[in-house]
């Protein structure tokens, strides 16, 4: 007996992993091919049982998601999935997964180097030797050292956790700040943001986007911060206020920045790059072959599973499976 396929819709880009995953287990609809993404959406969507996200930046909102009928479940790339609204697919009997796990260690040896990037400023030295003014001049000193600095985590996630081990072996104090004390973490909680940013030299942030942390790092936390602070985000740009940050830094009210996300990415204000004293990464924290290769299969892995009568591998907190009776 033929089992007949699913038809799955592919928001973004054609990636190999995903195509190649999907194409043998269901009818795949690809629409960044689509000449015209409107009519081939009305002709598709009275079918389309699932929906793969290959990319974070395509928005899934709850009108585009009750154009489907007969959607059961949206496989999402990235660990974030602020660009889906989880919470309306959940009041309609849709799951929503992303990828996590896979992608905690590389995120976690990202923030560390941008960290000591941003404090021992290696990327200026690094320009300094290229620009050939070495053999005129050694680099000035870093103003900064991570031997007398505390870091304060904002989040205390797997990711979380995993930067707080690594910092251990750097022998660097860590504390952080999340809504109630994680279970069986060690270092000192922070119920109160302001108060551990006035406590610690780094804030590093690696908190879920979304309302709920949008702007939590604003011109009271970075004052808080204080002169001799360094600001990380390695969460979603959302949550930290952009415009803030840029006149804490023109003002010299936190010392440095190391940013790998922005507000409206891939655009990065020109206050930004003009700095001399931050450092900015392109979005680089799981930007690894080996390990977006991993996400990519898990987004298949999802849909798989969820088609054979498996239930889903990886569902958010949004959209629990089984579902609370």
């Amino acid at each position: 007996m033929t089992v007949e396929k699913p038809d799955i819709l592919l928001v973004g880009n054609t990636k190999p992993v995903i195509v190649g995953g999907l194409e043998p287990i269901s009818t795949l609809h690809r629409l960044i091919e689509a000449p015209d993404p409107e009519r081939f959406l009305v002709e598709i969507a009275p079918r389309v049982r699932g929906i793969a996200v290959a990319y974070t930046a395509n928005k899934i909102d709850g009108a585009f998601l009750q154009r489907f009928p007969e959607l059961e479940i949206v496989s999402s790339f990235g660990v974030g999935y602020d660009h889906i609204d989880a919470g309306w697919a959940g009041r309609h009997g849709i799951v929503v997964t992303n990828t996590p796990e896979v992608l905690d260690e590389e995120v976690a040896d990202t923030a560390l180097g941008l960290l000591l990037c941003t404090a021992r400023e290696l990327p200026q030295a690094e320009r300094h030797l290229r620009a050939g003014k070495w053999v005129e001049r050694p680099y000035p000193l870093s103003k900064a050292t991570l031997r007398d600095r505390t870091v304060g985590l904002v989040g205390m996630g797997r990711i979380g956790r995993a930067i707080a081990r690594r910092l251990d072996a750097f022998g660097v104090p860590v504390v952080y700040h999340t809504r109630r004390p994680v279970a069986e973490v060690p270092y000192r909680h922070y119920p109160n943001l302001l108060d551990m940013a006035r406590d610690v030299d780094v804030l590093l942030a690696i908190v879920p986007g979304g309302e709920t942390t949008r702007n939590m790092i604003d011109a009271d936390v970075l004052k808080a911060l204080g002169p001799n602070g360094i600001l990380i985000n390695m969460a979603r740009g959302s949550v930290v206020d952009e415009a803030a940050l840029i006149e804490a830094l023109k003002s010299r009210t936190i010392l440095s920045a190391g940013l790998d996300v922005f507000a409206k990415e891939p655009r990065v204000p020109d206050e930004l790059i003009a700095m001399d004293h931050v450092v900015l990464f392109p979005h680089l924290g799981s930007a690894s072959a080996q390990t977006r290769a991993a996400m990519d299969q898990l987004v298949v892995d999802n849909l798989a599973s969820w088609f054979a009568g498996k239930g889903p591998l990886t569902p958010v907190p949004e959209t629990p499976w089984p579902p609370a009776q």
